[in-house]
């Protein structure tokens, strides 16, 4: 019991001590912070909105470049479910078309991976003003969209697109950082990679697709 009432004791002494400091300490008024005044925005002329629209919405040489994609292709897969598993690998179809005036190009995929028959629908966009591509992706593996985007290199001829994916496999709606490298080896070839980081915070290699024109 004595050990306990000292410290109570000590306490209680040391804040009335700080109380009567803080009684005898004069109060003065902190001044209000000077509230910054808020830059005039000058409004765009409505023939310069229109001009701005009108590059936004004008295909350009990257759309030229999605339009001579267009076809059908034939994609060979290698998968890897987890760092320093076999590979496995399968055989899928493409087909890839031009929409909306060859502003966007979507691609249809087809084929039967694990014993199940798989179809997935990816768009690709070149944003005119912001300056990179945005990709989607569906498919009857799973029931969400998946958006990745990223910019092109034209030293390397790739398209790096960065996002995030659902893993279903944790059950807990965990989203994941993934990176894809789509690069253009010649008219008729391309090469998909595709990146993961996972729980360990390490990036793994879980996909690769050769595509070939028909």
């Amino acid at each position: 019991m004595k050990s306990i009432c000292i410290p109570l004791i000590a306490a209680t002494v040391w804040l009335c001590s700080c109380a009567e400091k803080k009684a005898e300490t004069p109060v003065t008024e902190t001044p209000a912070p000077a509230v910054a005044e808020t830059p005039e925005v000058k409004d765009i002329p409505d023939s310069v909105k229109m001009q701005n629209w009108q590059a936004y919405m004008t295909p350009g040489d990257m759309h030229k470049m999605m339009a001579s994609w267009d076809g059908k292709w034939v994609d060979s897969m290698t998968m890897w479910m987890a760092p320093g598993a076999p590979p496995e690998n399968y055989v899928t179809n493409s087909e890839i078309k031009s929409v909306m005036g060859g502003r966007y190009s979507t691609a249809t995929h087809r084929g039967n991976m694990m014993g199940m028959d798989f179809e997935g629908l990816s768009t690709m966009a070149w944003d005119n003003q912001r300056k990179l591509f945005i990709n989607t992706w569906i498919d009857n593996f799973g029931t969400g969209v998946s958006v990745l985007e990223g910019p092109w290199d034209e030293a390397t001829k790739t398209i790096t697109l960065k996002g995030k994916m659902l893993d279903p496999s944790y059950g807990d709606g965990r989203m994941l950082d993934y990176r894809q490298v789509i690069t253009l080896i010649d008219n008729n070839t391309q090469k998909f990679e595709m990146y993961h980081v996972g729980a360990d915070g390490k990036e793994t290699k879980n996909m690769e697709i050769i595509s070939r024109r028909k």
